[in-house]
């Protein structure tokens, strides 16, 4: 495979997480096992411009399928975070009813909704069927369609240019980075901004977070290669915000490439230069990671298997991709963890993909009280554990497995 953004050769791994579904292809009945479509989960390095990169094995559109079960509104912390991005960006660009905003990877509308809240002309791009619904549901219009630069010439003529694009946890799921950017560049005014927000790989390769490594996350970003890859389609950096979400994010602010509307904030030469003091862009600074997630991987087996042999009863809390990375890597089953349960109704009654774990309600759970509980979405440890906290009272203890196998 080559690198999608410079196109050199990939030879370089970073690591092998086995074969797998897809993250979110949860299975509306177990017999349906026996087709259920694996692939390899192999994360490379490119050692020319340093783009860390999943390999290519699934198409776009068999993973964000009409059937995409993932719903950002189920989270309060993210609808919260949403809320206050809004609240701000309307503030710093002094946007009103005469400015046009735009959302790509719009999903459920969990976002727009406090643009039109506050009567912010805006529309939202969502690929996934499911989601674009639920947002057309809450008055939001939506495209239907895979963000592109094609889609983006388009939508310019046909909408007009945006003052705003809003481009949240989506730069990472785009198999043509490039392609994506030039796109933004397209749709976006000559004096707009655009704000990105991805999982910063720093702190990937820190906390060896190997469990949010899928195959919808095709690339996991540094500053320096996201600079790199907006220099040469159209953009220009002039802010970066670091964020908690998502064990670690960063909030960039782009502009168009030839304006000068924005002057450069001090934050992009500090980040910069602390990636190239770290060493981002040297195979050394990955070394050893997928030893850091063996070592993981063996400890959770290794809890798991004795908290059976005590008969304790284990469960797992959250269907989320984190999860389904983390027991397919463990070759984990329903016969270590019993269920798997999430607030989301779409998900209740399904079958994680891979270990074929049930997807159950927070009334099973409560009716079936597990002595240990694991929290998949570890990044919203402090919601859930309010959330549940009947739980942990009567008894149920807490559990994380990463960075380290953890009982709270």
């Amino acid at each position: 495979m080559k690198c999608r953004h410079c196109n050199n050769e990939l030879i370089n791994e970073l690591i092998n997480l086995g074969c797998s579904p897809p993250s979110n292809a949860y299975l509306e009945n177990i017999s349906f096992k026996d087709v259920e479509k694996k692939y390899l989960l192999r994360i490379m390095i490119c050692k020319s411009c340093f783009l860390v990169q999943t390999e290519d094995f699934v198409k776009e559109d068999e993973m964000f399928s009409e059937n995409y079960a993932y719903f950002s509104s189920y989270s309060k912390s993210w609808l919260d975070h949403s809320s206050n991005y809004v609240e701000s960006i309307i503030k710093m660009l002094s946007l009103n009813k005469n400015s046009t905003v735009v959302e790509i990877a719009a999903n459920d509308g969990y976002l727009l909704q406090f643009m039109m809240d506050r009567c912010i002309p805006c529309y939202g791009i969502e690929p996934t069927h499911s989601t674009a619904e639920v947002a057309r549901r809450k008055g939001i219009d939506i495209v239907e369609s895979f963000f592109s630069a094609e889609l983006a010439r388009g939508l310019a003529v046909k909408k007009g240019k945006a003052d705003l694009i809003i481009a949240n946890n989506v730069l990472a799921h785009v198999p043509n980075i490039n392609n994506f950017v030039e796109g933004v560049s397209t749709l976006l005014k000559e004096d707009g901004v655009v704000t990105f927000e991805f999982p910063y790989i720093l702190n990937l390769i820190k906390h060896v977070l190997f469990d949010t490594m899928y195959h919808e996350h095709y690339s996991y970003l540094s500053l320096t290669v996201v600079n790199r890859i907006f220099n040469e389609n159209g953009l220009k950096v002039f802010k970066v915000e670091n964020l908690s979400t998502h064990g670690g994010s960063l909030r960039v602010y782009a502009q168009q490439s030839d304006s000068d509307l924005y002057f450069q904030d001090r934050s992009v030469d500090e980040i910069l230069h602390n990636e190239k003091l770290l060493g981002v862009c040297s195979l050394e600074f990955y070394a050893g990671f997928h030893n850091k997630a063996e070592k993981i991987k063996n400890n959770f087996i290794e809890f798991l298997l004795q908290a059976n042999n005590n008969n304790m009863r284990v469960a797992a809390y959250g269907a989320a991709a984190k999860g389904n990375t983390l027991m397919n890597y463990s070759e984990v089953s329903g016969d270590l963890i019993e269920y798997v349960a999430d607030k989301n109704t779409s998900k209740q009654g399904m079958f994680m993909p891979g270990s074929h774990i049930p997807i159950v309600s927070e009334t099973y759970m409560l009716n079936n009280r597990p002595d240990y509980l694991i929290i998949f979405p570890w990044n919203l440890l402090s919601e859930i554990m309010i959330q549940l906290s009947y739980l942990s009272e009567q008894g149920t203890k807490f559990v994380t497995v990463i960075p380290e196998v953890k009982i709270i």
